[in-house]
């Protein structure tokens, strides 16, 4: 018997329930003049970067695949973090990263451990993969607090066997709450996790310091990082990860072959060598956050502080959505994460260009005091 038409094709193609997208998670897309939701660099990349990418682009045979190993850009990661290439693991952005972390680690019965909130894409992942999740909840000041982490290394164990977890995800600099874990917090962690500890820094390069100073004593640390912020190449989707060889042979193993393309190959070598431009676009950019979060702490929010390219803030007792709504109306695009674990009321903007930032703090003022005298009519 044939099943035609949509109900049939419903009842023979069910999608697992796993594969559905957390609400929330994709920020919506829009046509606007000012977007600060995805956190992306406020500059493109250098004009000598696009102009030397151009130049190789010329001489890559586009009819061969790609080095299989990227011995190149490893090494050059390699020689730029003072590490060895056989540490590092390059992939199509540090999703991939994390999708290869939890094929080689995770999967059924071998649960994954993170503290919420936290960046939607660990759980999110760690479901596609058939991984169990055991969720922690950070405190008020978003941070994890070492009973709330032996409460949940116990619910991991109760449910999953003293072996769990498999694999605890940390974030640092946490999006979207902007909060770096200390080096001191990263230690004793991996201390008491009995799998691999995956330090997620996509923004690492606006924080004071970094897990890659650990790697050497911690043979169960992966640090997690990304070309797509500080390096301006999000529209590229290259990441990596710095780990022990043997972890970077288990990620190898489950990437599928000749996984990375030339370009990508190409244009994170290239974009190495482009450091001191990179550290100065860095220097900018927290500048900028400095001044954009001494703005918000004038207008009736609650501010958190930062170490990322974005800023977490409570608009309460506005309601976030109608607030994001009339800043879209503005033509300013940021990001409302209200429906995020622990995060009621609470949007989120990246830090644009200073005229980008001053359209966001003007419009938001705008809609505040909006909002106001609207409820003092009502009253």
């Amino acid at each position: 018997m044939s099943l035609t038409g949509a109900n049939g094709l419903a009842h023979a193609c069910a999608t697992r329930p796993e594969a559905a997208l957390r609400p929330g998670y994709h920020s919506p897309q829009a046509e606007v003049d000012v977007r600060l939701n995805t956190n992306e660099s406020s500059e493109p990349p250098p004009q000598a970067f696009v102009d030397a990418l151009a130049d190789e682009l010329r001489s890559i045979p586009l009819h061969r695949y790609p080095d299989r190993q990227a011995t190149a850009l490893r090494a050059a990661l390699a020689a730029h973090h003072a590490v060895e290439p056989e540490q590092v693991f390059c992939a199509n952005g540090s999703n991939e990263v994390i999708q290869c972390l939890l094929l080689a680690y995770g999967g059924p019965g071998r649960p994954a451990m993170l503290f919420e909130p936290t960046y939607a894409l660990h759980s999110h992942i760690a479901l596609l993969t058939g991984t169990p999740v055991v969720a922690g909840r950070r405190d008020d000041a978003f941070e994890v607090d070492p009973a709330e982490m032996a409460r949940t290394l116990a619910a991991a164990a109760q449910m999953h066997g003293p072996a769990s977890p498999a694999v605890t995800f940390l974030c640092s600099p946490n999006n979207p709450t902007g909060g770096v874990e200390t080096l001191d917090r990263v230690r004793a962690v991996v201390s008491r996790v009995p799998g691999i500890l995956a330090v997620d820094e996509a923004y690492g390069q606006f924080a004071p310091w970094s897990a890659i100073e650990l790697l050497e004593s911690e043979p169960r640390l992966v640090v997690v990082r990304t070309f797509s912020k500080t390096w301006a190449m999000a529209g590229l989707r290259l990441g990596y990860a710095i780990a022990d060889p043997s972890v970077v042979g288990s990620l190898s193993n489950v990437a599928l072959p000749y996984h990375l393309d030339a370009l990508k190959q190409v244009a994170g070598r290239l974009a190495l060598g482009f450091g001191d431009e990179m550290r100065a676009r860095v220097a900018a950019t927290i500048e900028e956050r400095g001044r954009v979060a001494a703005a918000l702490g004038d207008l009736p929010v609650e501010v958190w502080p930062s170490n990322a390219n974005f800023i977490l803030f409570r608009v309460s007792p506005h309601d976030g959505p109608q607030v994001w709504k009339a800043l879209l109306d503005r033509s300013v695009l940021i990001r409302d994460v209200s429906d995020w674990p622990g995060l009621k009321g609470c949007l989120r903007v990246s830090i644009g260009t200073p005229s980008e930032n001053d359209r966001f703090l003007s419009a938001l003022g705008e809609v505040l005091s909006a909002e106001d005298d609207s409820r003092s009519t009502v009253c």
